[in-house]
């Protein structure tokens, strides 16, 4: 059992940020969203929760000097960065253009019918800095609380 706890870490860290995700939406704006199970963006991160909770599980099975473990920081960083830069930028970016194209038919008084246009793109891509906070806080909490379980 010991050889799949990274893994059984990483995916149960990211599971419970799914779950997680309506209950902190309902209890921040008391509406019921179950559709966030299986959505990104929103609190906490479970991009973040599951490679931190990979590279916790792995610091504390292989040791925090392992090169597996520096890998496992370095994939961890990148999927952070990913999360809280380019993916809610990209998603700003969507949010403005669908805006920009609102205002330019109010403005000429002509919709647009291409196809591009009326197709529905998810505006929430990425995460808030609080929200990658609360994946790190369940990344190390999961694998923390399973390693006292996990026996060989």
């Amino acid at each position: 059992m010991r050889t799949f706890y990274p893994l059984i870490s990483a995916l149960v860290a990211n599971m419970l940020a799914q779950i997680l995700k309506p209950l902190f939406h309902y209890l921040r704006t008391g509406e019921q969203k179950f559709g966030l199970l299986a959505e990104s963006g929103g609190f906490p991160s479970s991009h973040t929760s599951m490679v931190v909770g990979l590279t916790t599980a792995i610091g504390l099975q292989e040791g925090i000097n392992s090169t597996l473990f520096f890998i496992s920081i370095i994939f961890s960083l990148i999927t952070i960065y990913d999360a809280a830069n380019v993916r809610y930028y990209a998603g700003q970016n969507i949010a403005m253009t669908k805006q920009l194209i609102k205002d330019i038919e109010t403005l000429t008084q002509h919709k647009f019918s291409d196809p591009i246009y009326l197709m529905k793109i998810k505006t929430v891509l990425g995460h808030k800095w609080v929200e990658v906070f609360g994946g790190i806080v369940l990344g190390i909490l999961i694998p923390s609380l399973l390693f006292l379980f996990i026996k060989d």
